[in-house]
């Protein structure tokens, strides 16, 4: 089996796939300083839980854009699961598309393994939305290439932004508001949020789609992916676990 570690700006998830069955994942906050020792009595925990055990783990790959929290990931992977990682970036792997921007070096771990399972799963040209700490749009060409995109602040980023910068505002719940105007001040910065999001999202794949020439096929990722994407037609699929799947992919086409 493999473990995939996928360590982002807000949170570190960890899945077990057996082949292309996700068998378990979990979820911790990424802290930079965290041991090795200390991920690892959390992981057999949660692992134990579905019935998994450390010597089922035969490989391990890392997708990581912290790039502090990198020494204790891959400790963990050395120290108890048999080996170096596989690391999403490393010039030497094989992604099976073409990275077509100026700088493909900067391209980050997670976008081009959300290009990686598109261009397997999905019909191409396409673009991934990534709801996450960031909002990225990520742009595959007709040949399954990636092209480049998009990155505007996440959702929560804006959320908190709006609350430590006006001194009345409270902090408060991401839903969908039952009217676009809002009849108090909750109601008015919920619909300030998410209708406010779905209409950048939704301009911005008519200007990317504009510049592409043509309709592209929409994937939603991320964890409010399913909340957005309710309120959002141009999401065409939901996909939450796009890019753990992408990590995946990577690892097996590599391994072969």
């Amino acid at each position: 089996m493999l473990l995939v570690i996928n360590s982002n700006n807000t949170n570190t998830v960890f899945a077990v796939f057996d082949g292309e069955t996700r068998r378990g994942s979990w979820r911790i906050s990424t802290q930079p300083h965290r041991t090795a020792d200390e991920y690892m009595v959390w992981l057999t925990q949660l692992m134990a839980l579905e019935g998994l055990e450390r010597n089922h783990i035969t490989g391990t790959i890392l997708s990581n854009v912290v790039p502090q929290a990198s020494f204790n990931l891959r400790s963990l992977c050395q120290r108890y699961f048999g080996g170096e990682p596989l690391v999403v970036g490393d010039p030497a792997l094989q992604y099976g598309l073409k990275v077509l921007i100026d700088r493909p070096e900067e391209a980050g771990a997670d976008r081009i393994a959300n290009a990686v399972a598109a261009k397997l799963r999905y019909a191409m040209p396409a673009v991934v939305v990534d709801l996450g700490t960031a909002t990225t749009f990520d742009v595959l060409d007709r040949d399954g290439n990636y092209v480049g995109g998009v990155i505007s602040p996440g959702i929560n980023l804006a959320f908190e932004a709006l609350y430590m910068g006006a001194a009345k505002l409270p902090r408060i719940e991401i839903r969908r508001p039952p009217r676009v105007i809002g009849r108090g001040t909750v109601g008015a910065m919920q619909s300030g949020i998410y209708w406010g999001y779905i209409g950048l999202i939704e301009g911005l794949l008519d200007r990317i789609q504009e510049e592409q020439g043509g309709k592209l096929t929409v994937i939603g990722t991320g964890g409010l992916v399913p909340l957005i994407a309710a309120g959002c037609p141009a999401i065409q699929h939901v996909d939450q676990d796009l890019t753990l799947r992408g990590i995946a992919d990577i690892y097996y086409r590599n391994k072969r």
